[in-house]
């Protein structure tokens, strides 16, 4: 009897209008190259990923989407989900170990991406450049305009020092700025060796030139950052949040903007996404938003798409991946019959 394909699905927001691939690569040349394998494009996400959409295939590569306990009902073959990134709170871990499928994230494929976007958000901000913009095509010029700050010399905080922190302190390493982090959590091996001071919340806050959010959204960080942490913050500063919307309060960020308690903001996630059109803080001259895009590069979705296809390649031998966060599922005794069935097929 011919052994049954391992099923891959893909959500829908790989494809373009045209039902193409509208990404240069995304790593489905190494699934080609494997015969026992076989993927699929879902349909639809729906306000969430119904299970009759992902009850008969082995492993599923999300790109967006939402997994609440619905999504894993009845469903008995899943055997992995890889999340196009770091975030993960758009699924329920619990409901997910409880069926016994993994969930892996990728935080090697979005660091560089993310870093950059921080920098570029620094720079912009900085420079003044979307307000030379607007001025330029009103036909003002340089009339009332803010003169611009240059970042070396300058002090960068950061709420989180993990994967994405880390490498923003690296990669400004020639800018001498003084280094701040706030994370109950670090090595002060990795902090020493970027030459990063670990301090509390308020003292991020009110020494810093720019804050930087880039710790990962959990109970523990939601509404993390409110009116206190912001009275605390230079009227000069900067506030850059790349991580998780319900971090920051939203409404209070808005506020503090409004009334130029701070000097300005750059802000790639909302409370709620997509963002309405009439949020207030999309009103506002002083605040560069982007919608929860500043990753999205050529490079984040081949470095991202070739390792999940990887993660689904070895889940078909048999094999757990890198970078599940449900790593209790790893020590259920049915999870683990779901494993021997792939190598034992292998």
């Amino acid at each position: 009897m011919a052994q049954e394909k391992f099923r891959v699905g893909l959500t829908p927001g790989f494809l373009g209008e045209d039902g193409k691939v509208r990404f240069k690569d995304v790593g489905l040349d190494l699934l080609d190259k494997e015969p026992h394998i076989e993927y699929t494009f879902i349909a639809t996400e729906r306000p969430y990923v119904p299970p009759d959409e992902i009850g008969g295939l082995d492993a599923f590569i999300a790109l967006g989407g939402k997994y609440p306990r619905e999504t894993f009902e009845k469903v008995d073959r899943l055997t992995l989900i890889a999340r196009h990134g770091v975030g993960y709170d758009n699924v329920d871990l619990q409901a997910a170990t409880e069926a016994d499928v993994m969930i892996a994230i990728a935080p090697s494929g979005v660091r560089r991406p993310v870093a950059e976007g921080i920098i570029g958000l620094m720079f912009a901000l900085s420079k003044n450049f979307f307000a030379y913009d607007r001025a330029t095509r009103a036909g003002t010029w340089r009339e009332g305009l803010e003169t611009g700050v240059d970042l070396i010399g300058r002090t960068l905080g950061s709420v989180g020092l993990g994967n994405i922190g880390t490498e923003v302190f690296r990669l400004l390493q020639p800018f001498g700025m003084r280094f701040l982090t706030f994370d109950p959590y670090v090595s002060p091996e990795v902090a020493k060796s970027l030459n990063v001071e670990v301090v509390d919340l308020p003292t991020v806050m009110s020494e810093s030139d720019y804050v930087c959010v880039t710790c990962p959204l959990t109970d523990e960080t939601r509404g993390l950052i409110g009116e206190k942490e912001f009275a605390l913050m230079k009227p000069t500063a900067f506030f850059i949040n790349t991580a998780r919307g319900p971090i920051v309060d939203q409404r209070v960020l808005t506020q503090v903007l409004k009334e130029r308690r701070i000097r300005a903001a750059g802000i790639d996630v909302f409370e709620e996404e997509p963002v309405d059109p009439n949020e207030p803080l999309l009103k506002l001259d002083n605040v560069i938003v982007s919608p929860h895009a500043i990753a999205l590069t050529e490079e984040c979705y081949q470095d991202i798409g070739r390792l999940n296809c990887q993660k689904a390649i070895q889940v078909s031998r048999g094999e757990i991946p890198d970078n599940v966060v449900n790593s209790e599922v790893l020590e259920r005794k049915s999870f683990q019959e779901k494993l021997a069935r792939y190598r034992e097929g292998a």
